[in-house]
């Protein structure tokens, strides 16, 4: 997937989240309105990941958005952002089953490569998370716009860490200023805003 590809699915994610009464995103409503008003969120203290786990997942968000010639996930902060959210927000069963996805995630590096999977090829690493997304690819998280199927204790690790890596990454100052359109007035109407094929969306306020 190229980094158009990623943006037009995150915007569909992000766009959905007004949905997640209906759908089972990880996060409530009233979880997603906090996190999205909370001013420098980024800045609290997070104590959840040893070195190997942090690790771990900047790699793996960084697999899901890459630097390219515009910023990427770990530029944007968004292993922080994910850590947090891990330990403040989580269920025990979510945060067991996030731990326990990192950690299974690599074994399968070793197993398969015969090395961690932060220090994979790049090519490598995404074979392995488009793997880990079609053994999930059943799972409701998926059925945007559909009926709940299930609930947020049951989202796979993939699409766990795929809906954290995108909101963090777009709610970023980074993100929104580097990678959307930032404008920093609010509260206006254009219904018809014609876009080319290479604009990216339109953000109205600097997130966490």
């Amino acid at each position: 997937m190229n980094r158009r590809e990623f943006l037009q699915c995150a915007a569909v994610l992000v766009s959905g989240v007004s949905s997640a009464a209906k759908i089972p995103f990880a996060f409530s409503e009233e979880q997603w309105d906090f996190i999205a008003t909370r001013d420098n969120y980024i800045n609290q203290p997070v104590d959840l990941f040893d070195e190997r786990q942090r690790a771990l997942c900047a790699a793996i968000a960084e697999t899901i958005i890459p630097r390219t010639e515009t910023p990427g996930a770990i530029d944007a902060g968004v292993p922080k952002f994910i850590e947090l959210i891990a330990q403040d927000w989580y269920t025990n069963d979510e945060r067991e089953r996030f731990l326990h996805g990192i950690s299974e995630l690599d074994d399968s590096a070793q197993q398969q490569h015969n090395a961690s999977f932060d220090t994979l090829l790049p090519a490598q690493q995404i074979a392995m998370l488009e793997a880990a997304e079609s053994a999930a690819s059943d799972s409701s998280w998926y059925a945007l716009g559909g009926a709940l199927t299930g609930s947020a204790s049951d989202v796979p690790f993939i699409c766990q860490i795929k809906e954290l890596t995108a909101w963090g990454f777009f709610t970023s100052e980074v993100g929104m200023t580097q990678v959307l359109r930032y404008d920093p007035m609010p509260m206006k109407m254009n219904p018809d805003i014609p876009l080319r094929d290479d604009d990216s969306s339109w953000a109205t306020r600097v997130g966490v």
